[in-house]
């Protein structure tokens, strides 16, 4: 492979990954260090659009006194608006849609999501926050919609 081609294909895969999470709000929530994270994150296919995600994060003392070191609870809530000018990207439009976030949950086993899905028949996109498991599937969801009134 030429060196060309090797940077062509590692900008690809960098444009591929799904977008990244910014803290935008932390609330403690007890005495051992436990709190709710506020993450805003903006889709990276549809400008105008930014989704809010708040999840539950374990404090030091809370995993030093349960013995579950590396795993963070998978629920969370999430909320998507249009903060701006809507502009539908190249986005998948099956019913399967596409990953916007992922994040880890656990060392290997579990992780957070945010998946976007095009109802085109009522042109609206749905984001679902949901937890993905290798072994177990979880029925913990949060979905949030966002219409298409005027979109490019």
């Amino acid at each position: 492979m030429t060196r060309l081609n090797r940077t062509l294909a590692a900008a690809f895969c960098l444009l591929s990954l799904p977008a990244a999470a910014e803290e935008v709000g932390k609330i403690g929530v007890d005495w051992v260090g436990n709190d709710i994270v506020i993450e805003a994150i903006a889709d990276p296919k549809v400008q105008g659009v930014t989704c809010h995600i708040a999840y539950f994060e374990r404090g030091l003392i809370d995993r030093l006194s349960k013995g579950n070191w590396f795993e963070d609870p998978s629920n969370a809530l999430i909320a998507c608006r249009q903060t701006g000018p809507i502009t539908v990207g190249d986005i998948d439009r099956s019913r399967d849609g596409e990953d916007v976030f992922r994040a880890s949950r656990s060392i290997i086993l579990k992780s957070l999501r945010v998946k976007r899905i095009f109802d085109e028949a009522n042109q609206t996109l749905i984001y679902a926050a949901h937890a993905a498991e290798l072994t177990d599937g979880s029925a913990k969801v949060s979905i949030s919609t966002v219409p298409l009134y005027q979109a490019d």
